[in-house]
């Protein structure tokens, strides 16, 4: 009795040490209207579509829309510029790529985890926070599953395209106006670090073997579990990852309950605009704060940009999705949570410096320490 005694005592010392680190609401650090030009960025492609009655070419316009998610709050006006185009030319490669690949469905995987690398070294280079590279992989992984037929792949890609070109026109703009209401931040200087190349290639690689067990196991939105995993992934200590796992497995939790519930509605066209304007607004509003709250509205966005993105406009069945969704998402923390631990491993480090030292000697880089 006292070995229980003393097992219960940890346990509960254990559960009281974790819960404030996941209840606690943070203070936002962005400008108050951030969130609100993000939500009309993202959302006003979809309201040009559901005006032409094409829902899905505005929902992949809204994605190409995201880079503004990318916008720095710091540095020169070229600075900011330079990195929303950057990130602007990997989300139109990504999702062409993705269109691409889809049509070799053996080239799937190959595919997604060079993106995957790309796209971690890309972040990691530019020192973004998050969400960093996520709705740029996020997209080249949709694009590897929505029915898109060959001869559209092009049309599809302009599309990204013009809604980043928009984004990019009111990134322009916002940045003016913080520019010339806010004291300027000095920028962060790019330089290589040390495991650059090593951190990139864990994360594209478990991020890569979620999107495998996914395929493998035949689930009906394989992206879901990649996108888990590169979320919890992104922590690099132990303690954060099982706070995002946590959060994760617990927002998704809710969020398809609310997907459910939004899907049983009907929506018409406009309704499905309005309800992506309102999620965006509520996301970007709590992804700094709380992030499993912000979970709640990511979930059903992901289910509305996939399925009413497509060129089939029958909505998804809600007791499906509501199956499905957190097998995947289960995939994907565990998966996520064995590439932190993995992250943190010193044996597998060793061979991974060797090949990064190789590289950097090679082309004749030099390192920060």
């Amino acid at each position: 009795m006292s070995w229980l005694a003393e097992r219960f005592a940890y346990i509960k010392s254990l559960v009281l040490g974790e819960l404030p680190h996941l209840l606690t609401v943070n203070r936002s650090k962005r400008p108050w209207h951030m969130p609100i030009i993000a939500a009309i960025a993202i959302s006003f492609p979809v309201f040009v579509g559901a005006y032409f009655d094409a829902l899905s070419s505005g929902i992949k316009a809204s994605l190409g829309a995201m880079i503004i998610l990318n916008l720095p709050l710091s540095g020169t006006l070229p600075y900011r510029l330079v990195t929303v185009m950057a990130w602007g030319f990997a989300m139109v490669l990504s999702f062409a790529l993705g269109l691409i690949a889809q049509q070799i469905p053996v080239l799937r995987l190959p595919v997604f985890a060079l993106l995957a690398f790309a796209i971690v070294m890309l972040g990691r280079y530019y020192r973004q926070p998050p969400p960093a590279g996520l709705f740029v992989m996020m997209a080249g992984a949709i694009a590897l599953f929505i029915p898109v037929p060959l001869a559209q792949v092009l049309s599809a890609t302009g599309l990204v395209m013009l809604g980043g070109g928009m984004s990019m026109l009111l990134a322009l703009l916002y940045s003016l106006f913080l520019l010339a209401t806010r004291p300027t931040v000095p920028a962060p200087v790019y330089l290589y670090e040390s495991d650059m190349i090593s951190d990139s290639l864990i994360v594209a690689s478990f991020v890569s073997l979620a999107l495998a067990i996914a395929i493998l196991l035949k689930m009906p939105y394989p992206y879901w579990a990649a996108v888990s995993c590169f979320i919890i992934i992104q922590g690099m200590q132990l303690r954060t990852m099982w706070i995002k796992q946590m959060h994760r497995l617990l927002g998704t939790l809710v969020g398809m309950a609310v997907a459910s519930w939004m899907l049983s509605w009907g929506l018409s066209i406009w309704g499905v605009a309005i309800a992506i304007l309102i999620m965006m607004l509520c996301i970007e509003s709590l992804v700094d704060r709380h992030y499993g709250l912000a979970v709640v509205f990511i979930t059903p966005l992901t289910i509305f940009i996939a399925e009413y993105g497509s060129m089939s406009l029958v909505p998804p069945v809600a007791e499906e999705i509501i199956r499905v969704r957190m097998l995947d998402t289960t995939i994907g923390c565990v998966v996520g949570l064995s590439g932190g631990l993995a992250i943190h491993s010193s044996r597998l480090r060793v061979p991974l410096r060797q090949i990064e030292a190789w590289l950097l000697a090679r082309f004749g880089q030099t390192t920060k320490e």
